[in-house]
């Protein structure tokens, strides 16, 4: 069981070489891009919520 393990990691350290990681500027971006696309949609949601919740009560009242 141990030498799968020491294979296991010898080929996680080979594979971790040949990735492609981001620059520090690709990952400020897309960062920036990812967290203006979640205050984008939160901002999009409180609204239907608020809206959705004004139409409820609407009609509650009307019942």
């Amino acid at each position: 069981m141990f030498n799968k393990l020491a294979l296991y990691m010898r080929e996680t350290a080979q594979e971790m070489k040949r990735v492609s990681w981001p620059t520090w500027r690709e990952l400020r971006e897309s960062t920036l891009v990812v967290l203006v696309t979640v205050g984008v949609v939160t901002v999009f949601i409180f609204f239907v919520d608020q809206i959705l919740s004004f139409v409820q009560r609407q009609l509650i009242l009307m019942t």
